[in-house]
């Protein structure tokens, strides 16, 4: 194995643990066999207690608390957050309906408050160490959600976050014709408005962060193309592995190749080429402080 590359680490982080017992076991394999460093926990997911018992089991898993606000079920009570869930309990799977409401209504604000911190109470429960914190569908770039989750986050512990900023020159290397494009740009917008409050606040983030055009297709072939350009800093690399898909995952994320993400975790060929270039595996935790 090559010595560390200068300036060069790698955070490989599994989103929705505890959605599904297909989906766990697929971060305890992969933690174990391949290259995940870490997992994002959703608190108010059916298949919770069987991710935090694995959890406790993989004590060098770095867990965070994947915030989810749209497209889950809520930890309260739905009759404790009427206006953020439908007649079926969950949440809006309108994000852009669910944004808006979100800023213009105190109601729903005040709802919302009482959502996020049911749920970094239920994962300081848990017993595990907070890495990090991310949000489901990348809410966490809505402004009043960034600043509830600073507001609340620092009662438990909150030091590190995902910014999902993908640097497209990066992403031209590894897929030439994959790295630009409006929505891109305008998502770049938003990610330096993030960066800016969670440096003020003291609050760690990634240097870039890759799985956004690829997700739920992230392959073998695609981690190969990208490590040789994986730039200077920590980078994260967040997937939806599943060891198989369960008729809950197919219901839910009907266009994601689950298992597909999941053999490109514990790929050798991923794991050897990552060695060879001598990019650390590490977690939120391990960023230094802004």
């Amino acid at each position: 194995m090559a010595p560390p590359a200068p300036g060069r680490r790698l955070i490989v982080t599994a989103d929705d643990f505890g959605l599904d017992d297909a989906v766990n076991e697929a971060v305890e394999q992969a933690h174990l066999t391949g290259i995940l460093s870490a997992a994002s926990l959703m608190v108010g997911a059916p298949a919770v207690a069987d991710a935090v018992a694995r959890a406790h089991r993989l004590p060098g898993l770095k867990v965070g608390l994947h915030v989810a606000l749209v497209d889950a079920t809520p930890v309260l009570p739905p009759a404790q957050v009427p206006d953020l869930v439908g007649p079926d309990g969950r949440f809006s799977k309108q994000l852009v309906r669910a944004g808006f409401s979100f800023f213009f209504r105190p109601r729903v604000r005040a709802q919302l408050a009482a959502e996020i911190a049911a749920q970094f109470a239920a994962f300081s429960a848990t017993g595990l160490k907070l890495d990090h914190v991310n949000c489901h569908n990348h809410m966490q770039m809505h402004p009043t959600v960034a600043g509830l989750i600073l507001a609340i986050g620092r009662q438990h512990g909150l030091a590190a976050m995902r910014v999902p900023f993908e640097p497209g020159g990066t992403l031209e290397k590894a897929e030439p014709g994959l790295g630009g494009g409006l929505g891109a740009r305008a998502l770049a917008l938003w990610t330096r408005v993030l960066s800016w409050r969670l440096a003020r606040a003291g609050i760690a983030a990634p240097d870039a962060v890759f799985g956004l055009a690829w997700s739920g297709h992230i392959t073998e072939a695609r981690l190969l193309a990208l490590i040789p350009h994986l730039p200077a800093g920590t980078s994260e690399l967040y997937a939806h592995p599943a060891v198989r898909t369960s008729p809950a995952l197919a219901a839910l994320m009907p266009t994601y190749d689950q298992p597909g993400e999941f053999a490109a975790l514990i790929s050798p060929r991923v794991k050897a080429a990552l060695d060879a270039a001598g990019v650390p595996r590490v977690g939120y935790g391990d960023l230094p402080a802004p």
